[in-house]
Protein backbone atom coordinates (compact mmCIF):
# COMPACT_ATOMS: atom_id res chain seq x y z
CA UNK A 1 0.00 0.00 0.00
CA UNK A 2 0.99 3.55 -0.57
CA UNK A 3 1.87 6.29 1.99
CA UNK A 4 -1.92 7.63 1.66
CA UNK A 5 -3.68 4.72 1.52
CA UNK A 6 -2.34 3.95 4.63
CA UNK A 7 -3.69 7.67 5.95
CA UNK A 8 -6.68 7.46 4.67
CA UNK A 9 -7.07 3.56 6.00
CA UNK A 10 -6.00 4.08 9.74
CA UNK A 11 -8.82 6.84 10.45
CA UNK A 12 -11.42 3.76 9.43
CA UNK A 13 -14.24 2.60 10.77
CA UNK A 14 -15.45 5.98 11.47
CA UNK A 15 -17.65 6.05 14.59
CA UNK A 16 -21.47 7.03 13.32
CA UNK A 17 -21.07 10.75 14.75
CA UNK A 18 -17.97 11.53 12.97
CA UNK A 19 -18.93 9.78 9.96
CA UNK A 20 -22.33 12.55 9.88
CA UNK A 21 -19.58 15.50 11.13
CA UNK A 22 -17.37 14.66 7.92
CA UNK A 23 -20.69 14.66 5.56
CA UNK A 24 -21.95 17.88 7.13
CA UNK A 25 -18.87 19.17 6.27
CA UNK A 26 -18.67 18.58 2.47
CA UNK A 27 -19.46 22.09 2.38
CA UNK A 28 -18.39 24.97 5.22
CA UNK A 29 -20.13 25.10 8.64
CA UNK A 30 -19.67 26.51 11.42
CA UNK A 31 -20.53 24.70 14.63
CA UNK A 32 -23.99 25.11 15.28
CA UNK A 33 -25.04 24.45 11.76
CA UNK A 34 -23.39 21.34 11.37
CA UNK A 35 -25.54 20.14 14.75
CA UNK A 36 -27.97 20.84 12.64
CA UNK A 37 -27.01 19.76 9.32
CA UNK A 38 -26.06 15.68 11.39
CA UNK A 39 -29.17 15.48 12.54
CA UNK A 40 -31.36 16.57 9.56
CA UNK A 41 -29.33 14.20 7.20
CA UNK A 42 -29.08 11.47 9.49
CA UNK A 43 -32.79 11.86 9.75
CA UNK A 44 -32.66 12.61 13.54
CA UNK A 45 -30.95 9.25 14.41
CA UNK A 46 -27.66 11.36 15.53
CA UNK A 47 -27.85 14.67 18.00
CA UNK A 48 -24.88 15.84 18.70
CA UNK A 49 -24.85 17.80 21.72
CA UNK A 50 -22.10 20.75 21.90
CA UNK A 51 -19.30 18.97 23.77
CA UNK A 52 -19.31 16.22 21.62
CA UNK A 53 -19.33 18.49 18.46
CA UNK A 54 -16.93 20.27 19.98
CA UNK A 55 -14.51 17.70 21.22
CA UNK A 56 -14.96 15.99 17.73
CA UNK A 57 -14.46 18.93 15.65
CA UNK A 58 -11.38 19.55 17.96
CA UNK A 59 -9.62 15.71 17.33
CA UNK A 60 -10.80 16.16 13.29
CA UNK A 61 -8.69 19.16 13.16
CA UNK A 62 -5.99 17.84 14.90
CA UNK A 63 -6.18 13.98 12.63
CA UNK A 64 -6.02 16.18 9.54
CA UNK A 65 -9.24 15.54 8.69
CA UNK A 66 -11.23 18.93 8.79
CA UNK A 67 -9.96 23.07 8.96
CA UNK A 68 -11.00 25.90 10.21
CA UNK A 69 -11.53 28.32 6.91
CA UNK A 70 -12.57 31.33 9.00
CA UNK A 71 -14.04 32.86 12.00
CA UNK A 72 -15.97 35.33 13.04
CA UNK A 73 -17.13 36.85 16.46
CA UNK A 74 -16.31 33.19 17.72
CA UNK A 75 -17.99 31.05 15.49
CA UNK A 76 -15.96 28.87 13.53
CA UNK A 77 -16.74 27.37 10.13
CA UNK A 78 -14.62 24.50 9.23
CA UNK A 79 -14.50 22.23 5.99
CA UNK A 80 -12.96 18.61 4.77
CA UNK A 81 -9.14 18.82 3.60
CA UNK A 82 -8.14 16.54 1.03
CA UNK A 83 -7.53 13.48 3.65
CA UNK A 84 -11.02 14.12 4.94
CA UNK A 85 -12.71 13.68 1.51
CA UNK A 86 -10.52 10.79 0.70
CA UNK A 87 -11.65 9.13 4.58
CA UNK A 88 -15.13 9.98 3.81
CA UNK A 89 -15.31 8.43 0.45
CA UNK A 90 -13.47 5.54 1.92
CA UNK A 91 -16.28 4.64 4.78
CA UNK A 92 -19.19 5.26 2.07
CA UNK A 93 -17.34 2.81 -0.18
CA UNK A 94 -16.86 0.19 3.13
CA UNK A 95 -20.75 0.67 3.79
CA UNK A 96 -21.95 0.54 0.06
CA UNK A 97 -20.02 -3.16 -0.01
CA UNK A 98 -21.34 -4.25 4.00
CA UNK A 99 -25.07 -3.29 2.20
CA UNK A 100 -24.60 -4.87 -0.72
CA UNK A 101 -23.46 -8.05 0.93
CA UNK A 102 -26.18 -7.70 3.96
CA UNK A 103 -28.82 -7.58 0.51
CA UNK A 104 -27.26 -10.91 -1.09
CA UNK A 105 -28.29 -12.66 2.17
CA UNK A 106 -31.34 -11.12 3.18
CA UNK A 107 -33.64 -13.76 1.59
CA UNK A 108 -32.03 -16.24 3.20
CA UNK A 109 -32.14 -14.26 6.88
CA UNK A 110 -36.15 -13.59 6.48
CA UNK A 111 -37.02 -17.44 5.51
CA UNK A 112 -34.78 -18.48 8.45
CA UNK A 113 -36.80 -16.15 10.48
CA UNK A 114 -40.37 -17.97 9.52
CA UNK A 115 -39.31 -21.24 10.48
Amino acid sequence: MDGMTDKVLKHLPLTEATYYILLALVEPLHGYGVMQKVEQISQGAVRLGPGTLYGALTTLEKQGLIVMVSEEERRKSYTLTSLGRRVLLAQVERLQVMARRGSAVTGRLKAAGTE
